[in-house]
């Protein structure tokens, strides 16, 4: 006789979807049925998935950008940002910057760091990141 559990039989009955879907009734759902309209999301499970994505990124990073893994924790930190907030593809569109940051000239890489579209969309957070990238230390700079 098979094991049952009303975890695997709502599995069953909702099925899983990776991206949001409107349901039957009009709500977006994601996952095995979790209404995102009425229900959401709990800031725990919020963070779960911030740190999985920020692993993903970092593993991305590792593999791809050979001179990651030299950088401090710090400038890694920068790159990883970044990295979150247009994917990596649209960091390796910074080529100065990234040419800078392998001849280890971070000042000039803050700059093409704000010299940017990304750094006028985002603002306060460019600068944030340029100053991080700039001065080897976490930026607290208020939003």
């Amino acid at each position: 006789m098979k094991t049952m559990s009303i975890i695997n039989q709502l599995k069953r009955h909702e099925g899983f979807r990776s991206k949001p879907y409107l349901d039957t009734v009009g709500k977006l759902t994601i996952g095995f049925g979790r209404n995102l309209d009425d229900v959401g999301i709990s800031m725990y499970e919020a963070e779960r998935l911030l740190k999985n994505d920020v692993t993903k990124v970092r593993e991305r990073l590792i593999k791809e950008l050979p001179i990651f893994l030299e950088l401090s924790p710090v400038r890694q930190a920068v790159l990883e940002n970044m990295a979150f907030n247009m994917g990596l593809d649209g960091l390796k569109r910074f080529k100065k910057m990234i040419a800078a940051v392998n001849a280890s000239d971070y000042k000039r890489a803050a700059n093409e760091m704000l010299d940017s579209k990304w750094a006028q969309q985002v603002g306060n957070r460019a600068i944030e990141l340029a100053e991080q990238m700039r001065f080897d230390e976490w930026q607290l700079n208020e939003q």
